[in-house]
């Protein structure tokens, strides 16, 4: 993070090490595209293994403003190092770029943090719930999510028989 913060020092907004000695670095949330192409791109860095991307929900905790943490890992098989990045953003404006550009393996992640948690992800090619059914209402993970409410009942879809072929399920 060093290189990061002497090539990039717009970017990061704060830099500090968890409990368990893991460096972090939290990025201002318009400057992730640059800094992660200057992670997997630098010839001494090398992150180009795209791990994952998760969300953490802010709401209870006494510093809860900006309420949600998009957190980034990284992994440069080079020199055999983690990198974690963190972006916070509101809950009024939940919007982070995308890094499905740089990292094909982002697209699946940020479908996952958006269809979880309400996370918007600016640029992303195709950006809708992966898991959840297209009516469900809310995000599950967000901390304010009702347990106990009910969801809207849907007729059940015909699916396409892909292992025996078209027919099977009433599609042609």
């Amino acid at each position: 993070m060093d290189r990061v913060s002497a090539q990039l020092p717009e970017a990061v907004a704060d830099r500090y090490v968890d409990r368990t000695g893991g460096a972090w670095a939290v990025i201002h949330a318009d400057s992730l595209p640059k800094v992660a192409a200057f992670l997997k791109n630098d010839p001494e860095l090398e992150f180009k293994l795209f791990g994952s991307i998760d969300a953490v929900d802010r709401l209870h905790l006494a510093e809860s403003d900006p309420r949600f943490e998009v957190v980034y890992f990284l992994y440069s098989l080079k020199r055999h190092e983690h990198v974690r990045l963190k972006v916070r953003v509101s809950e009024a404006n939940p919007v982070v770029p995308t890094l499905v550009p740089l990292f094909r393996g982002a697209n699946w992640w940020e479908r996952l943090t958006f269809d979880f948690y309400g996370i918007q992800f600016a640029g992303h090619p195709d950006l809708r719930r992966i898991l959840l059914y297209d009516e469900f209402k809310g995000h599950p993970l967000r901390k304010d999510y009702a347990l106990r409410d009910r969801q809207p009942l849907i007729p059940e879809r015909p699916i396409k028989d892909i292992f025996r072929g078209p027919g099977t399920s009433g599609l042609s």
